[in-house]
C-alpha cells in the first residue's frame, strides 16, 4: 500500500513556484477566456451585429482548442517548452487582440479561433510540461492545483464578463487580457527548460485523424441544431461513421493522436483515456441545467447560473482534497468516480423534472447535492488518472501521450454537448409548452448520459485491475518501472 506524498507546500517551494505560475496562468487565461467570452458576446452582437453566427463563436472556437491541443505535442517538439508556451501565449494573444477590435462578427469569429488555438495549446502544455519540470511525486498534486484553477476561473469569469457587458465596455474584457498573455509569454520564455528530453522519433502530424475528428464534431453540432428530427438522426449516424474511421486510421497509420500503447481497450493506457473520456461525456448534461432551473425551479438566470457551478465547484474540491492520495485509496477513488456521477445523474432525473417555486429548497437542495456530487465524482480521479497517463506511457511517447490528455478531453466534451443537444431536442425541449417540453428533457436527458459513467466504471475496474494483475503499484508516488520518484 502506497503512502501519503508531499504535501502543498513541496508543490509550492521555491523551486517549483516559478514553474506552478506559468502552469497555473496558462490554464487560467483560456479558462476565463470562455466564461468571459461567453457573457460579453451577446453585447458584443447588439454592437457590431452577427446573429446569424452567434453559436459559430463557441462552435470554432471548441474546434480551434482541438487543433491547438493536438498541435502542441508537435510544437513543443520543434521549439521545447520554453518556445512551445511563449508561442501559444503569443497566439492566444494576437486572437484576443482581434476580438477586441472586431468590426463586424467575421472578424470576431477569427479572432475566436485564434483564441482558441492558442488557448487549447496552453491547456494541453500544462499536462505536458507538468512531467518535465515537477517530480513524480507531485504530478497529482499540481494537476489537483491545475483543476482548482479552472474552478476559480468558472466562478469569477462570469461576473468579469458581466461587469464588462453592464458597463457597455465588452471590447475592455478582451483588452485586459493582453498584458497577461504578454507578460505570460516572457515570463514562460525565461524560466521554461529550452529542450523537452523526450527523444522520439518524428511521425509527423496525423492530420487525417485531426481532419475526421473535426469533421465529426461539425457534423453533430450541425445535426443537433437542426429543426428536423430525420436530420437529427441522420447527423448522428454520420457522425459516428466518422469517429468509426478515426479509430480506424488511427489505429493503422504511423501518425497518431494517442500514444502506440493506446489502441486496443485491453491496454491500461486506453482503459485510462477511455474512463476519462466518459467521465466527460457523463457531465455534459450540465449545460443545460440553468435553463431547467430558470423554467421548472423558478430561478433567476444569475442564481441558475451560480448553482449550476455547483458542478464545477465539486470537481475542485475533489481534486484538492484527494490529489495525495495514497495508492490503495486512489485505486478505490477511480473506481467509486464513475458510480457518484450515475448516483448523481439519477438524482438529477429525478428532481430536475419536478417543477417548484424559486424558494422552493426541498427539491433544490437535493439537485445542488446532486451536482456538486458529480463534480467531486470526477474531481477526485482525475488527477491519478491523469498521473497514471504520464505513468504509463512508452518512451518516446511520453510527450504525446500527455498532450492526448486534452485532445482526449476536448474530443470528448464536445462531442457530449452535440449529443446532449440532439438527446434534449429528441426529448421534446422545444416543443410548443416550453414547461412539458423541458420536464420531459430534464428526466431523459441525465437518465440516458448515465451509460457513459456506468460504461467509465467498467474501464476504470480494467485499468485498476490490469496495474494490479501486473504487480504495480497504482499510486503517483511510484513509478511503472518501480523506481522511486525523483525529487
Amino acid at each position: 500500500m502506497g503512502t501519503e506524498g508531499p504535501g502543498w507546500s513541496a508543490l509550492l517551494s521555491r523551486a517549483h513556484l516559478v514553474y506552478i505560475v506559468i502552469l497555473g496562468g496558462g490554464v487560467m487565461l483560456y479558462a476565463l477566456d470562455i466564461y468571459i467570452a461567453a457573457t460579453v458576446l451577446p453585447s458584443a452582437v447588439e454592437d457590431i451585429g452577427g446573429l446569424d453566427y452567434y453559436a459559430w463563436s463557441t462552435t470554432l472556437f471548441v474546434i480551434a482548442a482541438i487543433l491547438g491541443s493536438a498541435f502542441s505535442g508537435r510544437l513543443l517538439q520543434v521549439t521545447g517548452p520554453r518556445g512551445a508556451y511563449s508561442v501559444a501565449a503569443l497566439v492566444f494573444a494576437v486572437g484576443t487582440a482581434i476580438c477586441a477590435m472586431a468590426p463586424s462578427m467575421p472578424v470576431m469569429l477569427t479572432g475566436r479561433v485564434l483564441q482558441g488555438f492558442g488557448g487549447g495549446a496552453l491547456y494541453a502544455l500544462a499536462y505536458v510540461v507538468i512531467r518535465l519540470v515537477l517530480p513524480e511525486a507531485l504530478w497529482t498534486r499540481a494537476i489537483g492545483l491545475m483543476s482548482a484553477i479552472w474552478g476559480v476561473a468558472t466562478l469569477i469569469g462570469p461576473a468579469v464578463g458581466g461587469t464588462f457587458a453592464e458597463m457597455g465596455a465588452w471590447r475592455f474584457a478582451f483588452w485586459v487580457a493582453i498584458p497577461f498573455s504578454a507578460t505570460f509569454a516572457v515570463l514562460a520564455f525565461v524560466a521554461l527548460p529550452k529542450r523537452d528530453g523526450d527523444k522520439a522519433a518524428d511521425g509527423g502530424l496525423p492530420f487525417v485523424q485531426i481532419g475526421l475528428l473535426i469533421l465529426a464534431v461539425l457534423v453533430l453540432s450541425s445535426a443537433s441544431a437542426a429543426p428536423s428530427l430525420v436530420w437529427n438522426i441522420v447527423g448522428a449516424a454520420v457522425s459516428l461513421v466518422l469517429v468509426a474511421l478515426l479509430v480506424f486510421a488511427e489505429k493503422r497509420s504511423g501518425r497518431r493522436i494517442l500514444p502506440s500503447s493506446a489502441h486496443g481497450f485491453a491496454t491500461p493506457l486506453a482503459a485510462l483515456y477511455a474512463t476519462m473520456a466518459l467521465l466527460i461525456i457523463g457531465m455534459q448534461p450540465q449545460i443545460f441545467v440553468p435553463y431547467f432551473l430558470q423554467v421548472l425551479h423558478g430561478q433567476s438566470p444569475l442564481a441558475a447560473g451560480y448553482l449550476a457551478a455547483l458542478t464545477a465547484m465539486g470537481w475542485t474540491l475533489g481534486s484538492v482534497f484527494n490529489a495525495n492520495a495514497s495508492a490503495a485509496r486512489a485505486r478505490r477513488l477511480i473506481v467509486a468516480s464513475p458510480l457518484m456521477m450515475v448516483a448523481a445523474l439519477g438524482t438529477l432525473a429525478v428532481m430536475l423534472p419536478m417543477v417548484s417555486k424559486g424558494g422552493d429548497w426541498a427539491n433544490l437542495l437535493p439537485i445542488c447535492a446532486a451536482l456538486l456530487l458529480a463534480g467531486v465524482g470526477i474531481g477526485q480521479s482525475w488527477p491519478h488518472l491523469v498521473a497514471r497517463v504520464f505513468q504509463f506511457a512508452p518512451e518516446g511517447e511520453r510527450n504525446r501521450a500527455a498532450g492526448a490528455v486534452t485532445t482526449v478531453q476536448l474530443f470528448a466534451m464536445a462531442m457530449g454537448a452535440a449529443t446532449a443537444g440532439l438527446a434534449a431536442n429528441l426529448a421534446g425541449l422545444t416543443q410548443a409548452d416550453k414547461m412539458v417540453g423541458a420536464a420531459s428533457a430534464a428526466f431523459w436527458l441525465p437518465l440516458a448520459f448515465a451509460l457513459a459513467p456506468a460504461l467509465a466504471f467498467v474501464a476504470a475496474l480494467r485499468a485498476v485491475a490490469q496495474r494490479t494483475r501486473a504487480g504495480l503499484p497504482f499510486a503517483p508516488e511510484e513509478r511503472v518501472d518501480g523506481r522511486a520518484a525523483a525529487g
